[in-house]
């Protein structure tokens, strides 16, 4: 079981001091954020990725690379990539780089993005943002399994011959997986690859998040991965501790209050026991995020919000000191008590490098001088493989 923290890169004024934070020091904060999430022992760090203010995050690659300078063993991934607005072609190859220089740990999770002006801000159109995502992704997981692609689809120019550089370390892809608050066609897409699905699990009661799942699952097993408990899950959460609750309600509930996102809505105790978002002192989050278990069964990864809505850095800094402190390992603890020997791992680099060559050797894709340009057509690596077709769903 991984345990994390996700950022979704906002610039919101603080509603208790009144200062907004400029850009640069959002940036700052944020690196500071995921160096101190390694520190205190957890797994993961993800951002999101936005093109629009009042975010920052526009190239996540550049900023895990910065943060991946930092950390030694901290996994580094998105909490989005939009598979839609991004060219497939570059996304293959930056996060093949960024793997390559964070030493493979690096997955990234795909999703669609509903902030409509960027879709044409990136030569693309909003109503066809589901065709986009399935498209594009049959085309990113065949540049990083073959050598060389041959491609023709609706939405970017023709491949013929076409290598993506660097090819993945160790010739293993990142994991990826998809990440969805509402789309089941997402979900489908993520069962089809054998890859991970990750449910938001923010602004929504659990149930809802349970039929994407149970969905994921049933076509996970359907495509013949494994049985819907070898499914690869992970969930999104929302908390904010403190030793005692009610000092967590009464510092909370200024920036639960002004959030663009549900602040002037349902208070914050009725959003409280309504979706997952968990405000109290370590046990209570420990005892939320246990029922977590409970309703989706065994999962691989668990990410929470604590940076947003325009909480000081000291103040997030403080939160990861007791989830990383406090709430963490106890829940490791008793995840691991409850787990059934039949769900699948977490995934890491290590992992899929053993899955696919077990005890033997491991490929490491060296450029073919002899063949220059590859005029030939064929491989430009001296050590190819034979490479498989992946149909498109639908």
């Amino acid at each position: 079981m991984q345990f994390g923290v996700f950022s979704v890169s906002d610039i919101t004024r603080d509603p208790v001091s009144g200062h907004t934070p400029s850009e640069a020091e959002r940036i700052k904060a944020v690196v500071e954020i995921a160096v101190k999430a390694e520190e205190v022992g957890l797994d993961v760090f993800a951002i999101g990725e936005h093109h629009n203010p009042p975010f920052f995050s526009s190239s996540p690659t550049t900023l895990l690379a910065g943060i991946a300078a930092r950390t030694e063993r901290l996994i580094l991934t998105t909490a989005t990539t939009l598979i839609t607005t991004n060219d497939p072609v570059r996304i293959a190859e930056e996060y093949a780089m960024l793997q390559h220089l964070a030493g493979g740990r690096v997955d990234l999770m795909l999703g669609r993005g509903n902030t409509a002006p960027v879709y044409p801000w990136f030569g693309q159109d909003i109503r066809k943002g589901l065709e986009l995502a399935l498209e594009n992704y049959n085309l990113l997981h065949r540049l990083w399994r073959e050598d060389v692609v041959d491609w023709e689809g609706n939405f970017r120019t023709p491949l013929q011959g076409f290598t993506s550089t660097p090819r993945p370390l160790d010739d293993v892809p990142p994991f990826v997986w998809h990440g969805s608050i509402r789309t089941p066609e997402i979900a489908e897409q993520a069962a089809f690859y054998g890859n991970g699905f990750f449910a938001n699990h923010i602004f929504w009661p659990s149930a809802h998040s349970l039929r994407l799942i149970e969905f994921y699952r049933t076509r996970f097993e359907h495509y013949g991965h494994g049985t819907k408990k070898q499914a690869v899950v992970g969930l999104g959460g929302q908390a904010y501790i403190a030793k005692r609750s009610q000092d967590a309600v009464k510092e909370f509930r200024p920036y639960f209050d002004e959030a663009p996102v549900y602040g002037h809505g349902p208070s914050l105790e009725d959003f409280s026991q309504m979706t997952p978002l968990t405000v109290g002192s370590p046990q209570e989050v420990i005892d939320k995020t246990l029922t977590f278990q409970e309703t989706f069964g065994d999962y691989q990864r668990q990410l929470f919000l604590i940076d947003h809505a325009g909480m000081p850095l000291k103040m997030v800094l403080d939160q990861l000191e007791l989830l990383g402190g406090e709430v963490v390992p106890v829940l490791r603890k008793e995840l691991a008590a409850r787990r059934d020997a039949e769900a699948a791992p977490a995934p890491t680099h290590a992992g899929l490098v053993e899955a696919k060559y077990g005890d033997g050797p491991v490929r490491q894709p060296r450029p073919n001088a002899n063949r220059g340009d590859n005029v030939t057509g064929g491989s430009p690596y001296q050590d190819s493989q034979d490479s498989a077709t992946y149909p498109t769903i639908g």
